[in-house]
């Protein structure tokens, strides 16, 4: 595991033509194929396994990368950071769940792509919270929604309903705008020179392959998933709790010989704990959501 960020994968640095290029040469895979490689990663970690895994989806990586080309950043450096993102993914990819490899990467390729932009622009101080992300990568559109693009300082009544739909403050709102409108970000800069077709910047922020908002909800909704466990493991007795957490909330799930020979029973034994431990888990989980009004999302 210690060595599988150094996983061999061509640069971005060696010019993006050719690296892109150069990336169609690794095939993609079919989906027997894709599976039986993950799990050898899984089961041996095999490097090798892993190796084509990341390269098959060297392509997936670099076209949502390039959905964020308007952020004025190295398009080399946010293509690299969506190649961390998609080893990130091959690292923690189940190949059981019976969804494709490249379903489950798309989510990590973006996180990826995001914490790198967030960290990087100087305007982005604030950047921790999932609301102030959201208000970051979506005022723009939420400004045109409502007719308020040209706007310089917002109008109050627009300052409210930005503020409103996004979950952050009035204050923010105003702060981000005024950044985003021509502070630390030259983001109002005209890219090209013809006249009444220019655009700016700021005009490529919102990547059309992904809605940052939605993103931004689904991973809220994962903490608050996170939180409930946290809470409903305590259902568990002390042995449940470990078998449950082994075999099915680790990177690398523990065998049923492994967790049969630390508990002197069956693998069998271990199996039946294990299921009833995640039913008992399951119920307690959607009391809990019932209780708090979550059970939609629960």
């Amino acid at each position: 595991m210690s060595n599988y960020t150094n996983l061999p994968a061509p640069s971005p640095e060696q010019g993006l033509n050719r690296y892109l290029q150069e990336i169609r040469k690794f095939p993609m895979l079919e989906p027997e194929e894709e599976y039986m490689l993950a799990k050898r990663w899984v089961d041996h970690e095999d490097s090798s396994a892993a190796h084509k895994l990341v390269t098959s989806h060297l392509r997936l990586a670099a076209k949502i990368a390039m959905g964020y080309r308007g952020y004025g950043l190295p398009q080399a450096e946010v293509i690299s950071e969506a190649n961390v993102g998609l080893m990130q993914a091959v690292k923690r990819f189940d190949p059981e769940k019976g969804f494709r490899l490249a379903t489950y990467a798309m989510w990590w390729i973006r996180a990826s792509i995001q914490e790198y932009i967030l960290r990087s622009w100087s305007l982005v101080k604030l950047g921790t919270t999932s609301a102030q992300k959201k208000l970051f990568f979506n005022l723009r559109k939420a400004k045109a929604r409502i007719g308020a693009l040209e706007e310089g300082d917002l109008r109050p009544e627009n300052v409210r309903k930005i503020a409103s739909d996004l979950g952050v403050s009035e204050s923010e709102v105003v702060s981000m705008n005024r950044r985003l409108s021509g502070g630390d970000a030259s983001l109002n800069v005209t890219v090209g020179s013809d006249g009444e077709g220019s655009t700016q910047w700021q005009d490529w922020l919102e990547d059309e392959s992904a809605d940052q908002a939605s993103e931004f909800e689904a991973r809220d909704e994962l903490e608050a998933r996170r939180a409930l466990l946290v809470e409903a493991m305590d259902v568990l007795n002390a042995r449940e709790q470990d078998i449950l957490r082994q075999r099915r909330l680790e990177d690398r799930p523990v065998t049923l010989e492994a967790l049969s020979e630390q508990y002197g029973v069956s693998r069998e034994r271990i199996r039946q704990i294990e299921v009833r431990a995640f039913e008992k888990l399951q119920k307690r989980m959607k009391e809990l959501a019932a209780e708090k009004g979550m059970l939609e999302t629960a």
